[in-house]
């Protein structure tokens, strides 16, 4: 009866710890937490859509075969020289939630993302920069649009 009734509560509490939301689309339990990380420290200076453009990013890589295959995952990949595809997770600085209405914003993107994603506004797109910046790797690759101030593109 003990290992019944430990059993029960044991399912409870698991089931109480998961995200529907999260599980319904297939992504790791944490990706909410993941997405919204990276949408407030590479966006939230920007517009919603181009905060929604960097999400975008995000899930395009986690459908492409050549990248992660979670979002989490996604976010903490490194190229092979090591560097982050995501600058602010090698800026030396820690992730702290600075601005509680910004991550209020990056946080309902997210989720907007990851349970009713609608149409792809970066039609694709896998890559992106500020718009101030001119990294090399640019120019092999195809223009999709500028959003927030960052300019995006896919192979």
């Amino acid at each position: 009866m003990k290992l019944i009734a430990s059993f029960l509560i044991l399912t409870l509490v698991v089931a109480c710890a998961k995200r529907p939301d999260m599980v319904r689309n297939n992504f790791r339990s944490n990706a909410h937490a993941c997405l919204t990380e990276a949408i407030y420290f590479e966006a939230r200076g920007t517009s919603r859509k181009g905060q929604r453009a960097v999400g975008e990013v995000i899930l395009n890589r986690v459908s492409d075969q050549r990248f992660p295959s979670s979002v989490c995952s996604v976010v903490d990949e490194r190229s092979r020289s090591g560097a982050c595809q995501f600058s602010y997770r090698c800026d030396g600085r820690s992730e702290e939630f600075g601005n509680q209405s910004d991550l209020a914003i990056a946080k309902s993107i997210a989720r907007e993302l990851l349970t009713d994603r609608g149409r792809d506004i970066t039609k694709g797109a896998l890559f992106f920069h500020a718009a101030s910046m001119a990294p090399g790797w640019f120019g092999t690759l195809r223009k999709h649009g500028k959003f927030g101030g960052n300019i995006f593109y896919s192979r």
